[in-house]
């Protein structure tokens, strides 16, 4: 990396040398030999060059803000003749002054005589460097297995084959994903071919719940309405990540192709199942031979209210498409529908049938409205659309403007481009998310890439008990009763292969610094193994028992000595450790302790959601597949209650989003759901704020997503 971005900054400096000499020497050609060798660098050094030429028009200051803009006459021909005078940009709707205008128009007809397509590397810097050229087109095709039929995905894919085979340019960067495939696997490229052989093998699998996978091992001998509802997330949060993978490849417009039947977390009552991977058993489900039972009005309100879930979820998703300028353009294999439900299906009575396909076709929609692209619905011919796609790629003009708003707030803010001309038709995203005061601090710095020293310090959490160590432990505090601080002790066995005893209790002796004892004991009480254990996921997916005891003490120094014993109550190890106990009567905002609790599957996740009773996890090592909750309290003077946000950031400390904060009845609770299935393996923080009129405080908690 150190010789790339060595290597970038002299051509940088290369070019800036050629402006001022007006001339450059002519480069002799390469020879065959050396041609795969320099083809790489050849392919930075281009990209620096056009960056550099494209950085003098595009870009100046923090509020500069770049768009899309497509223009089509009334018969949809592309205008290529505009001028910067015949566009108006209006910022929630304030008028903007349009400062710079290109028109980028992709070569459809590339001379004989052109160079040949270099081939892009496996890395990413490779193809960021190639997505980054403004006549690249940039596409993904994501094949939605848990929502198409295999039927459906048989005649889909033959479709799309054709359309990769026919109609793709030799430069176009395209890509395929699965809702189970890591993003490290999602690979841009021009080798067609293989994209094309990655879309033949796909196979639709709704409503066949035979296992493929471990992960799937959990999860499908749930009900009926719970594994589809766990398919449905983890096939949007493939495509929020996909969004954000996207957007850091590059600014200009990207396009994904969600091959779907729609989505909806609504089984009718004749297709519910105990076990999902079972056939419906009439003596359970005594709706499984009454077509009408979906038409009661108590199931009307509930296929309502899901859908309202649905809506709610599916705006989380094209939010951040929107974020990242990616426009999703949905696909449904399933052509001229008339009802939802095969043959095999044949007890759905009519109106269902037909109010379900109305509404996963709705949602095809709104995700292809919200995000600038196109629904192909009810349309046998999926090619016009897909063809509809790639001219909106080929032609369109890039607007800069520096916002007279000047906001730094993080929020979304409207941008509507209007025409001037008649008889034009113009598109462009909705809007974009404003920098915040931390992407200023972090743009003034000297060294730009350094992360903030309390983002190492969250990140020093994350190192592991050395080899060893038998236990992992955690101590949180929060406010208590009469100006005392509750602390929470939590461990768990840390497991080693090939390691013969391991950790069964800690005697656990909490001293403070005046010599006061505020708690001595095992962890659990012996003899009482059921109280104060319960059971967790450990980092390689085994399940372990983690224990923890609850107490008060004084604010300021408290020692904690810990004798690990074994089964036998033999003594394993010693450890001992100091503490400050914060004083949460302070007058000023601060936070309690934040820690995670983990749920394996949704079941467990909906039963743990609301529990506040559930504990902590000393862990913060997780899986992709692990549903995290994170929960603090903040506490503000008198019965002031703090504004809160929560972002994630990657571990040099740069914003990814935001995340949502639930406050929990009492007031001062708060949490944070995370779902990282859509997150590639790596080290993340989780920054949460509290702000009022007279302080504020800010908390970093940094975890780590394994495979």
């Amino acid at each position: 990396m150190t010789k790339r971005l060595l290597f970038l900054s002299l051509c940088l400096l290369l070019v800036i040398a050629v402006g001022v000499a007006q001339q450059r020497p002519p480069q002799e050609p390469a020879s065959a030999e050396q041609e795969s060798v320099v083809a790489d660098d050849a392919a930075i050094a281009e990209a620096v060059e056009t960056s550099a030429q494209q950085t003098t028009i595009f870009r100046s200051g923090i509020n500069y803000i770049r768009v899309d803009v497509i223009a089509r006459d009334e018969d949809g021909n592309p205008i290529l003749d505009l001028e910067i005078d015949d566009f108006e940009v209006y910022e929630d709707g304030v008028a903007q002054e349009v400062e710079s205008f290109e028109l980028i128009e992709v070569d459809l007809l590339p001379e004989l005589g052109d160079d040949p397509v270099i081939p892009i590397g496996v890395t990413r810097s490779d193809q960021e460097l190639a997505a980054s050229q403004a006549g690249v087109r940039v596409f993904v095709i994501f094949l939605d297995d848990y929502h198409v039929r295999e039927g459906n995905g048989i005649r889909a894919r033959r479709m799309i084959v054709d359309f990769l085979e026919n109609d793709l340019l030799s430069t176009d960067l395209v890509g395929v994903m699965y809702p189970l495939m890591p993003l490290d696997d999602v690979r841009l490229t021009r080798n067609h071919q293989a994209v094309i052989n990655a879309v033949s093998q796909f196979r639709g699998i709704k409503y066949n719940y035979e296992v493929r996978n471990n992960y799937e091992a959990l999860y499908n001998q749930y009900p009926t309405e719970t594994v589809e509802r766990i398919r449905t997330d983890v096939s949007l949060s493939a495509l929020r990540g996909l969004m954000v993978r996207l957007g850091g490849l590059r600014e200009g417009r990207k396009s994904v192709v969600v091959v779907s039947e729609g989505y909806t977390y609504y089984v009718p009552p004749q297709l519910r199942s105990e076990s999902a991977d079972m056939p419906v058993d009439p003596s359970v489900n005594p709706a499984r031979f009454n077509p009408e039972a979906g038409d009661s009005g108590y199931e009307t309100s509930r296929s309502f209210f899901s859908e309202a879930a649905m809506i709610q979820d599916l705006q989380r998703l094209f939010q951040t498409a929107n974020r990242f300028n990616t426009s999703l353009y949905t696909v449904d294999p399933r052509g001229l529908a008339v009802f939802e439900f095969d043959v095999d299906q044949p007890n759905v009575s009519s109106d269902t049938n037909r109010r379900e396909l109305r509404r996963t076709q709705d949602t095809l929609r709104m995700l292809a409205e919200e995000t600038d692209g196109r629904a192909i619905v009810n349309q046998n011919d999926l090619r016009p659309g897909l063809v509809q796609m790639l001219s909106d790629s080929s032609s369109y003009y890039l607007l800069g403007y520096t916002s007279s708003l000047e906001i730094t707030d993080g929020e979304f803010h409207e941008i509507d481009v209007r025409v001037k001309r008649e008889g034009v038709r113009v598109r462009a995203r909705p809007g974009y998310w404003a920098v915040t005061e931390r992407d200023v601090e972090r743009s003034l710095r000297t060294r730009v890439n350094e992360p903030s020293r309390a983002v190492d310090l969250a990140l020093d959490t994350l190192a592991e008990p050395r080899r060893g160590r038998l236990i992992r432990t955690l101590v949180g505090t929060a406010r208590a009763e009469s100006g005392k601080t509750k602390v929470t002790f939590v461990w768990e066995p840390v497991q080693e292969r090939g390691r013969r005893e391991s950790a069964s209790r800690v005697l656990l002796t909490a001293m403070g610094g005046n010599g006061a004892a505020y708690f001595r004991g095992r962890v659990p009480e012996q003899g009482r193994a059921g109280r104060g254990v319960a059971l967790a996921n450990t980092s390689n997916g085994d399940r372990a028992s983690f224990s923890y005891v609850e107490f008060e003490a004084d604010p300021g120094t408290m020692q904690l000595s810990l004798v690990i014993e074994g089964d036998s109550g033999e003594v394993l190890d010693r450890d001992l450790a100091e503490f400050v106990i914060p004083d949460f009567t302070a007058p000023e905002v601060l936070f309690s302790t934040p820690v995670f609790v983990r749920a394996r599957n949704a079941m467990e996740y909906r039963e743990m959601v609301d529990d506040w009773n559930v504990p902590p996890t000393a862990s913060r090592i997780f899986r992709r597949t692990d549903l995290l909750m994170l929960r603090f309290h903040a506490y503000a003077p008198g019965q002031v209650i703090p504004e809160l946000e929560a972002n994630l950031l990657n571990r040099t400390g740069d914003l990814m989003f935001p995340l949502d904060v639930r406050q929990i009845e009492d007031g001062s609770a708060y949490q944070v759901e995370l779902m990282p299935s859509f997150l590639a393996p790596a080290e993340y923080i989780v920054e949460i704020k509290a702000e009022t009129s007279e302080s504020e405080a800010t908390e970093l908690v940094a975890f780590r997503l394994g495979t």
